[in-house]
């Protein structure tokens, strides 16, 4: 009998959860989408870039990376689903004939479960801050200046390696409480854990978005001794690129910005991640694949732009002027963490507001982290046949393990910062280039479009057929060779291996994080090795018995 049929028997004769409703699946896609990035990283690239020109290569790159590749995990995640397999490695597997396969989506659990590690340390953060305002503690801080940027340093520990473990803080605190957050959910599993959380979290986030928006285009001009630091001012200087201090053309022709643009849309849709192409393997064969993922990509999209946007940049300019803004633009942490303490200190009823805008980060954040812990968990159970006590325990274990390692060289960020470069970067890129080439190449552009039309209600244009297999890839392609010049053939070439050694192992943290990321890579190699070695013996079982 062929491999297919035998795939569909053994997935007839296993029980696996699903999705309980269509709105579920959709704010659940979406919320794993709509996170930090959305309300802090977009904020700071658009207006480090010139908002208004930022906006170019950033729709470009929805149009022709974001959104196809999302159709694409959607596609082949649902026919992996339905052959029984909802991790990376399984579905590759399925996709491709070949013993290759499941060893390429190994970045299909990394990158998930290493930016899982930081993330959750990044979203007790959040916690921690929406306490402070909930209980007024901001309020003793005192009237130094560059004190929330003193207090950032300590509560986060930049300011020393293991600074954080020396004491109980209220760091710990939130961490600990978030890791139990977080494990709670994901054991009660997809629709008691997830879907139910993301049911309520996404429209209360939405609803704090949207109360934050209307406070700020109603603030006018708060201050009449900076009558240039009006609404009308701030949503010119994030929009009009008259007002940018480069030129609009000027601003296209920066090879950076493109590359920003691109990461963005890669951060901001979970595209590359491993998550999607999990989420989307728990539908049904005429579930709706084709609108959802659109819709999810929409959703996101208002999030990020309509939302996120267009609240940080104008209250920064309003409160902090121009200049102020400019020196943390761009700066993810510094514009969340330092300028907008600064800006709800000012602004009236500044402490509620300040509180609505953590909680919202913190409920942003977890959504997120939820989908994160997803693909290895169904890899753990799929791969090595452990229950759902026995795969979050282990993940706990593996992810409790790094997330205390970024804690302890919490120097300047140092191992944070190492691990988001070669993980939240490099391999994001690599592991999209190589699902548009599965789809497109292998799995068959023709076969992709009809699994993604299956039970669709929302019709594809034909022409995206094209930009899917060739415009897509050639895409992300130059983008990654154009970063991995950047990061070590330039180095080489211009100072030798010295050159190189500078710039990936610039010093001791970032040699220890990447002896990490490949030990981490290796044992995950391990599982799926011993995944295949089970999945092959159930083939050949369920052989003899037919």
């Amino acid at each position: 009998m062929a491999s297919s049929s035998i795939n569909r028997i053994v997935a007839d004769k296993r029980n696996y959860e699903g999705w309980g409703t269509r709105v579920g699946v959709i704010l659940a896609v979406t919320g794993s989408a709509v996170g930090l990035g959305n309300f802090l990283r977009f904020p700071g690239l658009a207006s480090q870039y010139n908002t208004a020109a930022f906006m170019v290569p950033y729709l470009l790159s929805l149009l022709l990376v974001g959104l196809p590749i999302a159709w694409a995990e959607w596609a082949m995640g649902r026919h992996g689903g339905i052959r029984g397999f909802h991790s990376a490695p399984g579905i590759f597997r399925v996709i491709w004939n070949h013993k290759s396969a499941p060893y390429l989506a190994v970045l299909g659990l990394i990158v998930p479960v290493m930016i899982y590690m930081y993330y959750v340390f990044i979203e007790s953060w959040c916690l921690g801050y929406a306490l402070h305002y909930l209980m007024g503690t901001f309020d003793t801080i005192g009237d130094d200046e560059g004190k929330y940027s003193s207090f950032f340093q300590e509560y986060t520990g930049i300011i020393g390696d293991g600074s954080l473990f020396t004491t109980i803080n209220m760091t710990l605190g939130c961490l600990l409480f978030c890791v139990v957050f977080n494990f709670i959910l994901i054991y009660r599993g997809l629709q008691k854990g997830i879907e139910w959380f993301c049911s309520w979290a996404m429209p209360l986030l939405i609803l704090c978005a949207i109360i934050l928006l209307i406070r700020v285009l109603t603030l006018g001009t708060p201050d009449p001794s900076h009558p240039d630091r009006s609404v009308i001012q701030a949503l010119a200087f994030m929009w009009d690129p008259l007002k940018s201090e480069v030129g609009f053309m000027d601003s296209l022709l920066n090879h950076e910005m493109w590359i920003q643009a691109a990461g963005q849309i890669f951060f901001s849709l979970s595209v590359g991640f491993g998550v999607i192409i999990t989420y989307s393997s728990y539908l049904k064969k005429k579930d709706d694949i084709a609108l959802s993922s659109t819709t999810a990509v929409a959703g996101n999209e208002f999030c990020e732009v309509a939302l996120g946007g267009m609240i940080i940049i104008p209250a920064a300019f309003i409160f902090l002027g121009a200049a102020a803004t400019n020196e943390v633009k761009g700066s993810t942490f510094g514009l969340g963490f330092m300028a907008l303490p600064e800006v709800f200190e000012t602004m009236p009823g500044g402490r509620l507001f300040g509180f609505i805008f953590f909680f919202l980060l913190f409920l942003a954040a977890v959504t997120s982290s939820l989908s994160m812990l997803q693909p290895a968990i169904a890899f753990l159970e799929e791969g090595l046949g452990l229950n759902r006590k026995g795969s979050v325990a282990m993940l706990g274990f593996i992810t409790l393990i790094g997330t205390a390692f970024i804690m302890w060289f919490s120097k300047d960020a140092l191992a944070l910062d190492t691990i988001d470069t070669w993980v939240g970067t490099m391999c994001i890129y690599t592991l999209a280039t190589i699902q548009v080439v599965l789809f497109g190449w292998v799995f068959g552009i023709e076969k992709g479009f009809k699994e993604l039309h299956e039970g669709g209600e929302l019709t594809i244009p034909s022409f995206m057929k094209f930009i899917l297999k060739y415009v897509t890839p050639v895409f992300l392609i130059v983008i990654y060779v154009y970063w991995i010049w950047g990061k070590i053939v330039s180095p080489l070439l211009k100072a030798g291996w010295q050159g190189l050694k500078a710039e990936i192992f610039p010093n001791t943290v970032a040699t220890i994080s990447i002896a990490f990321i490949f030990i981490v890579i290796t044992l995950f190699l391990l599982l799926i090795a011993q995944s295949v070695r089970r999945w092959n013996s159930q083939k050949r079982h369920e052989e003899v018995q037919i």
